[in-house]
């Protein structure tokens, strides 16, 4: 069965959504180690400006699988 587009944004979406929440984590956790000292609101910029990319990298290949797994007759 082929998944909508809908479908394939949503899983990219909540792929995100978990990936951020994890990097927001680990950015907490692993700066210190190297001295890089930042505050909460950083944190959370930081991950943003991966946010778009990650979403991207998500929704577009999953389409091109689609695609040529489906390809429109």
């Amino acid at each position: 069965m082929k998944q909508s587009r809908l479908m394939s944004l949503f899983e990219a979406i909540t792929n995100v959504v978990v990936a951020y929440v994890l990097a927001i984590a680990t950015q907490v956790v692993v700066f210190p180690w190297f001295g890089i000292e930042t505050g909460f609101t950083e944190h959370l910029t930081i991950g943003l400006a991966f946010v778009g990319v990650s979403l991207v990298r998500g929704y577009f290949p999953r389409q091109l699988f689609e695609a040529v797994r489906y390809p429109r007759e």
